[in-house]
């Protein structure tokens, strides 16, 4: 199967996640308190995350625990040259939708990428070496090309399919947590 025809799949996995509100919200709770008790989130002061889509793990707990905590989250813009670059929030940031469907913060400072203590990085589909498929246009992996902090990703089990391979240029993420394994560790 080529990328497209799997992300096409996994976006409806996604959707079909979606409706189960119930469901996809136990999956949520599973992974983020697998988050949250990880040595990457207790050693991290500053953590970069997308404000999800409705078909997406949602975020908005891992901004409100970090708000708490006093750990300074920063959000992504796409750039037109599909660069990211992240932005501070607080919690009264203001936010815009990009014509991705994506939330990204108004603010203009930006937030250096050595900075950046743990990046969870979304993404469609993963394999269980940390490869990822994503929305496409390679933002992530050209982020992560010269990227040296941690990364993770926070994975419905639905989401991990292994017959795939991935491209040269694609970068695999150092951890997944998923709701059906505990961790999974590519260091």
């Amino acid at each position: 199967m080529d990328k497209k025809e799997l992300r096409q799949k996994g976006i409806a996995k996604l959707q079909e996640l979606a409706l189960h509100k119930g469901k996809k919200q136990e999956k949520e709770t599973i992974i983020l308190q697998l988050l949250f008790a990880s040595r990457l989130w207790q050693e991290a002061n500053c953590i970069a995350a997308i404000r999800a889509t409705d078909i997406e793990l949602d975020t908005q707990p891992i901004f409100q625990r970090a708000f708490q905590e006093g750990k300074q989250m920063v959000a992504p813009k796409a750039l037109q040259n599909r660069l990211l670059t992240f932005h501070p929030v607080v919690e009264d940031t203001s936010y815009h939708v990009s014509n991705f469907g994506v939330q990204e913060p108004l603010i203009t400072d930006t937030v250096a990428k050595d900075e950046i203590d743990l990046l969870i990085v979304p993404g469609i589909v993963f394999s269980s070496r940390g490869y990822r498929i994503g929305f496409g246009g390679g933002y992530y992996d050209r982020f992560l090309m010269d990227y040296k902090g941690q990364t993770v990703s926070l994975v419905f089990n639905e989401q991990i399919v292994e017959d795939w391979q991935p491209e040269k240029f694609d970068l695999p993420v150092k951890k997944i947590i998923t709701d059906y394994r505990s961790e999974v560790v590519y260091e």
